[in-house]
């Protein structure tokens, strides 16, 4: 038996994922190799009334209850995402956030036996031979709701995006603790 909605993906409507797979997109445009990129999730027509001369840019019909991703520059390089978002607070005007980070993931097995030393292990992990790079949006909202989604290099187009709440679980934690008053 076949899986009816396999043939017939369901769209995507809600302005949580739109704006991730938006930004999924736009970061996924510039390669791979980046470092963490940051964004605060902004309502569309809150945007468009502080500033009206990007109606144009970002569509003056926006649906009710868009969100807009602007990104953060000169986010400090850092080697711990999580250390990072713990030290940022978002004003009330942001609605959400959203983060983009680039993993390298290996079977279990290949981490018994690494070197005590992170960077050592690092290097061992990148080296291994059934390594998948990957990379991580995740996005959440104040009032709750979470998207994770996951791009792999290896199968690096966007109909192979996977999306689920819970890949990334730390992440949506961090994320969400960037939103709390």
């Amino acid at each position: 038996m076949t899986d009816p909605t396999a043939a017939h993906p369901v769209p995507v409507t809600d302005p949580l994922s739109i704006v991730a797979l938006e930004t999924e997109r736009h970061v996924a445009g510039f390669g791979w190799d980046q470092p963490p990129r940051l964004f605060a999730l902004v309502p569309t027509d809150r945007l468009i009334a502080e500033e009206p001369g990007l109606a144009q840019q970002l569509g003056a019909t926006a649906a009710p209850g868009a969100l807009t991703a602007v990104e953060q520059d000169d986010l400090p390089t850092t080697s711990d995402v999580v250390q990072l978002l713990a030290q940022i607070g978002w004003p009330p005007e942001v609605a959400g956030a959203a983060v983009a980070v680039e993993r390298i993931v290996v079977p279990p097995e290949a981490e018994h036996g690494l070197p005590e030393d992170p960077e050592q292990a690092i290097r061992v992990l990148a080296a291994h031979p059934d390594r998948a790079d990957v990379r991580l949006l995740v996005a959440v909202l104040r009032d709750g709701p979470a998207v994770c989604l996951l791009r792999q290099r290896a199968h690096d187009r966007d109909d192979r995006v996977a999306s689920g709440p819970d890949i990334a679980p730390g992440l949506v934690h961090a994320l969400r603790a960037t939103l709390a008053d």
